[in-house]
């Protein structure tokens, strides 16, 4: 018989503990109310018969009670209960302190690989988990209820990011509106910024907004290049007129106007890129920020914005410098790259970029491809139009519902009638479900997976209503460069952001995790299998889609269903798992549980036939989805990703191509850094295993991370298939 503790772990039923337990409370008791040696082994004897191949540590007590009263032994039951009490006072009043000693010795395996875009040994990094820590531990006591606290660490759902939720102003990622910011003023602890007068300007304005507002959440920043286009041209005026007043011909003016704006991109561009990885925010680390690059946004600033693009592209396939001065990849900004007819057909006028896109995609892992062309046949506004728009973040996409009138709603300077606004938008929390745990639980009986997946979602839903309720306490006073300064509202001081919360103006995701394993378990088949496995694979994805329409339609709150990133969670989910239902071949015999709808990593597929796959899943995924592909070295191969992006246009909304490019600082080596049987990084030239002297960069979770992962996320990677052949090599 396995106990199931309070912390979700399962242990060996012990009676020994149990002899022990009642034996304690004999000795505080009057002779006359003591139990018996053999009354003792009579309760014991009792819980064995039960017959339980699984039981929870409270149910135990719980007969211990009832059978010490059933006998007669009040004072001692009442002994019991008393010292059952004390001791789970014991267990809440304090649960920080093991977790700050293990982060502050700096020797934790979870810690330090938490977040892989955090060091955890840096004092500015260690303050925030600080934070966290005592944030989380207010969490669990006071303000989430037991069942959903216990749901969280058996791994049944994720409440995800409670080392913030004890703030109830924080929420997660945001399309921020730099456009209203740097066209209309803002202001930086209490200093005006006025609209800059040109593009470099406008650069180094736009850095310190966004720190600010990563400063004031906990998820992903995204802008657009389209909101700094305008200040190229300020930019060129300025020149032009400078050479004017020299009294130089149209020509020469022109020429030299020119000259020097290219080079104010390249200082703007420089700036942006060197500001953003050397500065940190109030969370220990850079700016988590993604920056769009999409030429249909404008039709004025085209030109521009194209100059813009190019400079990014060029600087990031540079990289930056590391401490020993070797240029490597940067994990900021992640790019999104928008496919387009002016960009996707070679004969267009703006191609030079997308092939500038594959090589940068070649060295340093991004852009990311945006398809224009299904976007606006998946994201249809109430005007019955399609929409294109960037992305909250890694893979958080807002629901066009509403999109024509919402800007009243945050009083944004740049809103429109009738023009959709996406910008100044933003989402609420993730809960996630565990999908292999509803699936296990069922024992393949079908009805009762149905049964399950009800309470489970049911279970996620009231979840998310407390992360609803507990941000829509707050007033725009908490973080005036969001709310009041334009950011994501320009509301008045002490206004309530409650409407903010409603109409679709921001999401709040029902985050799901492990369909492959669930499906897998369920019908013996993978999802991918274009039969039985494909087709429950999609029903259950309506499923999680027609539970988040009942409850927006409901309560007029923005449910929707988003791929979890579980970067960490992978692992907790895989542990638990295993906890809970032991090792079973193919579903709980890793280290981790794949993310989302994709195929498992180690499943061979090509390239193509996993995005036309995944992206039938994508569909089903409206508030969140990424796809990638695995593929070798293509530096030298270039005409095979843009055969890629080609195909991303035509077939699936969001995806990207995972490269490899590290360096060995021991040696000089410039390749793939390896993993060993053991899960252990090294170099495959002068086998150095110590990561301060590695520069590795994965994807891990839509994000690029560079300090290294948990097990759990290390064995994803190791056993990551190639999924596009470099044909020049073969």
């Amino acid at each position: 018989m396995k106990v199931i503790k309070r912390d979700g772990h399962m242990v060996d039923y012990c009676p020994e503990k149990i002899e022990k337990a009642i034996v304690k409370a004999n000795k505080e008791v009057d002779d006359e109310d003591t139990a018996s040696s053999t009354q003792i082994k009579n309760i014991i004897r009792y819980i064995e018969n039960l017959g339980k191949k699984r039981i929870l540590v409270e149910d135990i007590q719980d007969i211990i009670e009832m059978k010490l009263m059933s006998i007669g032994k009040y004072a001692l039951a009442k002994k019991y209960i008393t010292y059952r009490y004390t001791r789970e006072l014991v267990r809440k009043s304090n649960t920080t302190d093991l977790a700050i000693k293990e982060l502050i010795d700096g020797e934790s395996e979870y810690w330090n690989t938490e977040n892989s875009n955090k060091n955890a040994k840096i004092v500015t990094t260690q303050r925030d988990y600080l934070a966290g820590i005592t944030s989380t531990d207010i969490t669990r006591r006071f303000l989430l209820p037991e069942e959903i606290v216990r749901a969280h660490d058996e791994g049944v759902i994720h409440f995800h990011d409670a080392d913030y939720f004890a703030q109830n102003a924080i929420h997660n990622c945001c399309l921020m509106n730099l456009e209203d910011m740097l066209q209309n003023g803002t202001n930086i602890n209490g200093v005006m910024i006025e609209k800059p007068h040109r593009f470099l300007t406008a650069m180094t304005i736009a850095t310190q907004l966004i720190t600010a507002v990563n400063s004031s959440q906990y998820g992903g920043v995204t802008i657009s290049l389209t909101h700094l286009a305008p200040f190229v041209r300020d930019s060129y005026n300025i020149y032009l007129k400078k050479y004017k007043k020299r009294k130089l011909s149209k020509e020469d003016c022109e020429k030299y106007a020119k000259e020097d704006l290219k080079k104010e991109v390249i200082d703007g561009v420089q700036t942006f890129q060197y500001q953003i990885n050397s500065m940190t925010t109030t969370n220990g680390q850079a700016p988590f920020l993604s920056v769009c690059m999409y030429l249909g946004e404008t039709k004025e600033y085209k030109d521009e914005l194209a100059m813009i693009i190019e400079e990014v592209l060029k600087q990031r396939i540079e990289g930056m410098k590391n401490e020993s001065g070797v240029y490597v990849t940067p994990a900021f900004p992640k790019l999104l790259y928008v496919l387009e007819k002016d960009n996707i057909d070679k004969k267009g006028k703006y191609y030079y970029l997308t092939k500038l896109a594959a090589e940068c995609t070649a060295k340093r892992m991004v852009p990311d491809y945006i398809s224009e062309k299904i976007m606006k046949e998946l994201k249809i506004n109430e005007n019955g139009e399609g929409d294109c728009y960037p992305c909250m973040g890694c893979r958080s996409f807002l629901t066009p519902d509403h999109c024509m009138s919402l800007g009243n709603i945050a009083n944004a300077k740049n809103w429109q009638q009738d023009k959709a606004k996406y910008y100044g938008r933003f989402n609420q929390g993730v809960v996630t479900i565990n999908l292999v745990d509803v699936a296990l639980s069922s024992d393949k009986d079908m009805d009762l997976f149905w049964h399950i997946l009800e309470e489970r979602l049911e279970l996620c839903h009231r979840a998310l209503q407390i992360r609803h309720k507990r941000l829509s306490k707050a007033t725009s006073d908490v973080a005036p460069i969001l709310w009041q300064h334009g950011a994501l509202a320009r509301l008045k001081k002490g206004e309530s952001i409650h409407e903010l919360l409603h109409h679709g103006y921001s999401t709040i995701s029902l985050g799901y995790a492990g369909l492959y394993e669930c499906v897998k378990y369920m019908t013996d088949h993978s999802h991918t299998d274009n039969g039985i496995g494909k087709e429950f694979g999609l029903k259950v994805m309506q499923k999680l889609n027609d539970k988040c329409k009942i409850w927006k339609d409901a309560e007029d709150i923005a449910y929707s269903v988003y791929g979890t990133p579980i970067e960490s969670t992978t692992y907790k989910f895989a542990k638990c798992l295993r906890d809970r239902f032991g090792i079973i071949k193919g579903i709980t015999d890793r280290d981790y549980i794949t993310n989302s709808y994709h195929v498992p990593v180690f499943e061979e597929i090509d390239a193509f036939t996993k995005l036309k796959l995944e992206s039938e899943f994508q569909n089903l995924s409206p508030g969140g989805a990424i796809s990638y592909i695995e593929t070798p070295n293509l530096s030298n191969n270039l005409d095979a990703i843009l055969e890629v992006i080609n195909f991303i246009y035509n077939n699936i909304m969001y995806a990207e191509l995972n490269t490899k490019l590290d360096y060995c600082a021991e040696c000089g080596y410039t390749g793939e850094i390896l993993i060993d049987e053991n899960l252990e990084w090294y170099c495959p030239k002068c086998n150095n295993r110590d990561h301060n002297k590695l520069n590795v960069a994965r994807r891990t979770c839509g994000y690029i991370g560079s300090n290294f992962w948990n097990k759990g996320r290390t064995q994803e990677i190791k056993e990551r298939v190639i999924h596009l052949d470099n044909k020049d090599e073969e």
